[in-house]
């Protein structure tokens, strides 16, 4: 049974009762309620530009909370079984920034797989802090980067005694989870701390049938992207904090970034979603499992595509798997990933989370219901009957993981040029590059560059895959290190 307390939302029960006082503005923001901005209150709606308030007394203060907001964290906090929590408004891109900020500092190691998100990079090259990868497996059949082997991050732990932290995704983007729970014990009796990017975990904190949580699993700080599945206005996470994490410093840190005019349409948000999840959770996300099961089972059947689930897990780089995703191989049907990905959108009108060279991923969330897993799972049979090629030769898919010559921090701050990407092999990398989505970097600030990441980039550029991150918008042109 849920607390009685996890029934109340300070944050948007303060909103209420502002809205209802008519207070004449004399402050920020410039719209004044929207009288200023016709076209705005037309899109928005004039009870949603009338709550884009700025901080004042009733409301709290983000940066420094002392009533509704700090009630609001506190009761986040219980909601997700963490020591404390803060409500970001920056999206889980600051909040991971923040876990990495708060425990490493200028030439410090931490431990993590390659496979992370741009916005840990770009925590590296902010603080300077140094990365040492884990090795991570590959499952070749579908070109699917796994989860972390206890054996293998044991063994860079032992090699590098004086790391700070250890950094770990749960789950991935494509739903596969690392035995965060041994791991962790293993930080801990060496002294690191564990940061875990939950990014796409939201739903692990409500469903005792699905994966562990970093909570659980004893983890000292996780960001979660409740704007991702749960229901939050997009922008909007949390920062969780465990026993023996200084919140108060870590709160500093999140200081050093976020901003001081943090948006009550997105705190409200996270307010109103921690109160539907605390009281509505399980079953709800009981329900997103059981679609996600269904579209499973319904794109199989089809034949050429594999909706891959639990029967991944293997007790050493797949722990456990996260039943609510939808990720699909689509190479079966001779189609990249990236293919589907436009052929449903632009035929179909079906917008999925995304597609990269083997696959896609349709998020399933509390919002969905069967009629549309009934479209999507109508879409891909057409697409195969209509679009699907026998025997296409497609690129293999398998993850790169690139040789570290420079700290990131260091690269990014040399001096650079920028070159043809073709005549760039053999040079160093000075910038990020990307598919986004999902947004792991094929290349980091200080990695080498070889004829094989080349090919990959040039074969997602053809098949149509958004790279990002780069200098040159076409990503034809590479900045590379000026060696001297």
């Amino acid at each position: 049974m849920e607390k009685v307390e996890q029934r109340y939302a300070p944050i948007y029960e303060a909103l209420e009762r502002f809205r209802r006082k008519r207070v004449v503005p004399f402050d920020v923001p410039g719209h004044k309620r929207g009288r200023g901005n016709p076209e705005l209150v037309e899109l928005l709606g004039e009870k949603c530009v009338g709550l884009d308030v700025n901080s004042m007394k009733p409301l709290d203060n983000l940066g420094h909370p002392i009533s509704v907001i700090k009630q609001a964290e506190r009761l986040t906090a219980d909601c997700f079984g963490a020591e404390n929590a803060f409500l970001m408004v920056n999206g889980t891109t600051s909040a991971v920034q923040a876990m990495i900020m708060s425990v490493c500092k200028e030439g410090e190691k931490i431990i993590l797989p390659r496979n992370v998100h741009k916005s840990v990079i770009n925590a590296l090259v902010l603080n300077g802090a140094v990365p040492v990868y884990v090795n991570v497996k590959v499952n070749s059949k579908i070109g699917l980067t796994l989860g972390v082997s206890v054996e293998e991050i044991e063994r860079v732990m032992n090699e590098n005694p004086d790391a700070k932290a250890v950094f770990i995704n749960n789950p991935t983007y494509y739903g596969i989870c690392s035995d965060i729970k041994t791991i962790t014990r293993l930080a801990h009796e060496r002294g690191m701390k564990v940061l875990v990017d939950e990014a796409h975990g939201t739903h692990l904190y409500f469903n005792a049938e699905l994966p562990m949580s970093a909570m659980e699993a004893g983890a000292d700080l996780a960001a979660v992207s409740m704007h991702k599945s749960g229901g939050s206005l997009t922008q909007s996470s949390i920062l969780l904090c465990g026993a023996g994490v200084d919140a108060d410093y870590v709160r500093q840190i999140i200081n050093l970034t976020q901003t001081t005019s943090a948006s009550y349409l997105l705190l409200s948000s996270l307010d109103i979603s921690r109160r539907n999840l605390a009281l509505r959770g399980e079953e709800s996300f009981a329900k997103v499992a059981k679609m996600a099961s269904y579209a499973r089972d319904e794109i199989n059947e089809i034949g050429g595509y594999y909706a891959y689930g639990r029967e991944l897990i293997d007790g050493d780089s797949v722990c456990d798997f996260d039943v609510t995703k939808l990720s699909v191989y689509t190479q079966g049907i001779g189609l990249t990933g990236i293919e589907v990905y436009d052929l449903l959108r632009d035929e179909y009108d079906i917008q999925i989370e995304f597609g990269d060279i083997g696959n896609i991923l349709a998020y399933i969330s509390i919002g969905d219901r069967i009629q549309e897993i009934e479209r999507l799972v109508g879409a891909l049979e057409d697409i195969k009957r209509l679009y699907g090629r026998q025997g296409a030769e497609l690129y293999c898919g398998e993850f790169i993981q690139p040789e570290m010559v420079l700290s990131p921090r260091k690269a990014f701050y040399s001096t650079k040029e920028m070159l043809p990407i073709e005549e760039t092999a053999g040079r160093i990398c000075g910038e990020i590059v990307m598919c986004y989505p999902p947004g792991i970097p094929i290349l980091t600030p200080g990695e080498r560059i070889t004829p094989e990441i080349i090919e990959y980039i040039q074969y997602s550029r053809e098949k149509g895959c958004s790279l990002q991150g780069t200098k040159d918008p076409k990503c034809e042109l590479l900045n590379v290190i000026v060696e001297e």
